[in-house]
């Protein structure tokens, strides 16, 4: 009752002209930040950080905090259209999203969709982080080196799932994305490792370049390559919002995986170093343990639900250790404490009672930011529909126009754009050879992430395994772990011993 009256209070601060204005400025140049590739929400807040310098705190972190929530909007307009993940969460988006807009010919209801469970999603989130945040914190504070092991063994248990048809080709290709992961310098050492000689490879395979190369650009060669199909098949695609609108059997479909991927997210939101990324690939994962009407990765709206609505709730959750403890969850995360330092606030378990004006007044802007984002998001879907209406050979140029700036805005360099080059040549050898590109891009996103925690585990606990079967938490999620990999296995061996005695 406490939290609802302070939120109350939140709301009274945010209802004046300058901050609603800051949350509706914030919320719009998300979307389009978010819709970018290669920007993303971390460029977007440090490139407008330094304008908010003289800005009241309360209106600067309203606008930037919108900024952050609605980038995970906007980022599933280019995976969805273009097949271009606008930003790394939006990756397992364009699985389902471009299949769905340009083969079942569906784009409005892709977009409706991915909007949609982006709302869910982003208030359960929200809520939850409302009414637990300082809690919701301190759980993720107890998520040390090795509950991060066992929660990311768990999400790597995915893989099996999406490797196809042919399981050798899909471990061969996961292999192939930790190999790549594991370029550059050591993360605890600070040795090199398969640089061969480069200076550029010390600093490893940069995210976003290798993504928008890979699901990407690879889209724009096999264009090339089939550039004698019909270039009007989607001319005759609805382009009004009425006709971009769920049917309610559609809408029964993504309300259970976004509630599912918003609880799911907004916990993994909290956890030290996991973000958004984390939370849609493991809301994507989870998915395939439930039943879809179609098959995740032909254009279900189940597998874009679980994915937007996990990443939008997993941004909510990232503020709780961020207000209650001073713990960014990542990157964006880090430049948003700056901007809270900058302005002479103390992001601790003290900043809900020595600043409750602020901090509430940023819960309550979230409420209204991810209003406004729908009826944003919602209100161009027939302008953006008609990118599909775009003859191939107009497409084509446009495309690769967006791939070569979204790559080199991200590492200010050519070595982005060639390295999206390379890996979009690599990423259509593997597709027309068989490989599925999935597997590749789970393992190359979690494998960093999963090894710098592992080590750190190993260092903590001597080397011993134990430290994986001591502590509670660990031990919980170790043996999750461990029935999610035996279990297919026992059922295999029970079905050829009952077919044996038959």
């Amino acid at each position: 009752m406490e939290n609802i009256e302070l939120l109350l209070g939140g709301f009274s601060t945010l209802f004046t002209f300058s901050n609603i204005g800051a949350a509706m400025l914030g919320a719009v140049l998300g979307l389009i930040v978010g819709a970018m590739p290669g920007i993303g929400s971390l460029a977007g807040i440090a490139l407008l950080l330094p304008l908010t310098y003289k800005f009241n705190p309360t209106t600067a972190i309203i606008m930037l905090g919108a900024l952050y929530y609605s980038n995970m909007y906007g980022g599933a307009f280019s995976a969805i259209l273009l097949n271009i993940p606008g930003d790394s969460p939006a990756i397992c988006t364009a699985m389902d999203g471009y299949p769905m807009a340009a083969k079942k010919k569906r784009p409005g209801q892709a977009l409706f969709t991915a909007n949609m469970a982006s709302f869910i999603g982003g208030t359960i989130g929200i809520i939850i982080l409302t009414f637990t945040g300082p809690a919701l914190a301190n759980v993720g504070l107890k998520f040390g080196p090795s509950e991060m092991t066992a929660l990311l063994f768990i999400a790597m248990t995915s893989i099996s799932w999406l490797v196809g048809e042919n399981p050798i080709k899909g471990v061969v290709i996961t292999m192939l994305g930790i190999l790549l992961a594991s370029m550059g310098m050591d993360t605890l050492s600070g040795s090199p490792r398969y640089d061969f000689g480069s200076m550029y490879l010390l600093g490893g395979i940069p995210f976003t370049p290798f993504i928008i190369g890979t699901v990407g650009f690879s889209q724009v060669i096999n264009l090339v390559m089939e550039r004698g199909a019909d270039t009007k098949a989607n001319r005759d695609v609805k382009l009004t919002i009425r006709g971009s609108l769920l049917t309610r059997h559609d809408f029964k479909r993504l309300l259970p995986p976004s509630i599912r991927s918003g609880l799911m997210g907004t916990f993994v939101g909290v956890l030290p170093g996991a973000g958004a990324t984390t939370g849609a690939f493991m809301g994507y994962a989870a998915q395939k343990k439930f039943k879809s009407e179609e098959e995740l990765g032909t254009g279900a709206i189940e597998g874009i639900a679980a994915s937007e609505a996990a990443n939008n709730a997993a941004a909510a959750g990232a503020f709780a250790p961020l207000l209650a403890l001073g713990i960014p969850g990542s990157g964006t995360g880090a430049v948003l404490l700056g901007g809270l330092m900058m302005w002479g606030l103390n992001p601790g378990p003290l900043l809900f009672t020595n600043e409750p004006e602020f901090t509430w007044g940023l819960i309550a802007s979230l409420f209204l930011s991810n209003i406004f984002t729908l009826i944003v998001s919602i209100a161009v879907i027939p302008f953006l529909i008609k990118i599909l209406s775009v003859p191939v050979k107009f497409m084509i140029p446009i495309i690769i126009t967006v791939c070569v700036v979204g790559s080199y805005s991200s590492s200010y360099s050519m070595y982005g754009v060639i390295v999206m080059f390379l890996s979009g040549v690599l990423g259509y050898i593997l597709t027309k050879s068989g490989f599925p590109t999935a597997p590749m891009l789970l393992s190359f996103v979690l494998a960093k992430l999963l090894e710098s925690n592992m080590r750190k585990a190993f260092i903590i606990s001597g080397g011993s395994l134990d430290i994986f079967f001591t502590r509670p938490i660990t031990c919980v999620l170790m043996l999750i772990f461990m029935a999610f990999i035996f279990t297919p296995v026992i059922k295999a061996v029970w079905k050829k011993s009952r077919s044996a005695k038959a």
